[in-house]
């Protein structure tokens, strides 16, 4: 006999997901893609609901979708990608979060095979490695930089680091909750706590479409996810940030110390690289036990 065994204690859950497209500016095909969405949930034979939460729009964003029937959240004005998703989720129905961006860009058929497999995991991503990603070429260096950062400091292979289409546990969203900024980068802070943490979280190859409007993403976002990305590590698993900078400032140390010795002369650049490995490393030990005492907590 087959027993499953699942990521949370919880268990199973109800074949139910709640659907979130965060909107921002999105009035002249925010439709289309909720009748999109809509046309492979209806064929999925799960129990959905679809929310868009307008965030802040300045165009006709909320009243196009609310002309397709489906729950709309509006927002005065905007506050951020990860906002929009934390307040869908939070007047979600169902245990289950899917979530998929309003500008064209996630296929969504792809969504049949999130809902296949996502029964076994605590998060399935739709990882932009497919035959076709029309990601752009200037971004690509940067994304290529934090997502190999991410996977060596997080040890595990890491395909797409913020996919914008995945289905996750509520619960587990809600377990992170406190963590997850209103910026975009909440689908980075969402994967990396959930591998941190030894969560099931499962990669499907997916394309990814030319967006439709103009883009939200400007080049200083990069800067904010490298640091988000040493933020979120330094907080789950600091050894891997700690033992490696200090291991730096020990080799400094010793190979100047080595120099100085030839020469007769203890200089003060070699006693601070190594006095510097120490510290580093008593704080990243302090930070490990605290890490480790949150965790149990």
């Amino acid at each position: 006999m087959i027993e499953k065994v699942f990521d949370d204690a919880q268990g199973q859950l109800e074949r139910a997901v709640s659907v979130i497209i965060p909107a921002f500016n999105e009035g002249p095909h925010v439709a289309q893609q909720i009748r999109d969405v809509d046309r492979v949930m209806k064929a999925s034979g799960w129990t959905y609901e679809i929310i868009v939460v307008d965030d802040g729009s300045r165009d006709n964003t909320a009243a196009e979708a609310d002309s397709t029937g489906v729950r709309v959240l509006q927002r005065a004005r905007n506050r951020g990608y990860g906002a929009a998703l934390k307040l869908g989720v939070q007047r979600a129905r169902y245990g289950y979060i899917l979530i998929t961006d309003a500008d064209g860009t996630y296929p969504v058929d792809a969504i049949e095979g999130l809902l296949a497999v996502a029964e076994q995991n605590a998060m399935v991503v739709g990882a932009r490695i497919g035959a076709e990603v029309a990601i752009p070429l200037v971004r690509r260096p940067a994304k290529a930089f934090i997502r190999g950062l991410a996977s060596y400091l997080s040890g595990e292979r890491i395909p797409d680091l913020n996919s914008g289409l995945r289905i996750m546990r509520k619960d587990l969203v809600q377990r992170y909750r406190h963590l997850l900024p209103d910026g975009f980068s909440f689908t980075t802070t969402i994967t990396l706590a959930s591998i941190c943490n030894g969560h099931a979280v499962q990669y499907l190859p997916i394309n990814y479409q030319a967006r439709l409007g103009s883009s939200k993403i400007r080049p200083r976002h990069a800067y904010d996810f490298t640091l988000l990305v040493l933020r979120v590590i330094v907080y789950f698993n600091p050894l891997k940030v700690f033992i490696p900078f200090g291991a730096v400032l020990a080799l400094w140390g010793a190979v100047k110390l080595g120099y100085d010795i030839t020469r007769d002369n203890l200089s003060e650049s070699a006693v601070l690289g190594l006095l510097g490995a120490l510290i580093v490393w008593t704080v990243g030990l302090l930070a490990d036990q605290n890490a480790r005492m949150a965790v149990r907590q």
